[in-house]
């Protein structure tokens, strides 16, 4: 069973705007679940590729884009290059199964704002998300 991690007060209304995206439509699906449980973050789109990311940014305007590295088309390298480039979100969260050294120095020096990886604990995700500034893990 899954509780929400911090609940919302009374005083804490703003719920954090985000961004999903990653090719795989079950990930989406549970990844969206999982965040709304919260009551502090609302998934305003999901995207399952690069392009439609962008262009769902750019309508949306999130907080927090939660990207897939991998994904046919343009990957999420690139993907999160663009989003920060035209300042399409605050911040971008990698979240993904490939998570060696190499994969992380590319998403910083695409511009990532924190690095997780897939079977971390939901609350180090949400952590992630609802933290000033992303973390590396």
């Amino acid at each position: 069973m899954i509780m929400p991690v911090s609940p919302s007060t009374p005083t804490d209304r703003h719920r954090v705007r985000v961004l999903i995206v990653d090719d795989m439509p079950q990930v989406l699906h549970d990844l969206h679940q999982l965040l709304e449980l919260t009551g502090r973050i609302e998934v305003v789109a999901e995207a399952t590729s690069g392009e439609a990311a962008i262009r769902l940014a750019a309508e949306h305007h999130p907080e927090v884009v939660v990207m897939d590295l991998e994904m046919p088309g343009m990957d999420g390298y690139e993907t999160t290059r663009q989003i920060k480039d035209h300042r399409l979100s605050q911040r971008v969260v990698i979240l993904s199964i490939h998570a060696g050294r190499q994969e992380q120095q590319r998403a910083r020096a695409a511009g990532a704002d924190g690095f997780i990886t897939k079977g971390a604990s939901y609350e180090i995700l949400v952590d992630a998300i609802l933290a000033e500034k992303g973390e590396y893990s």
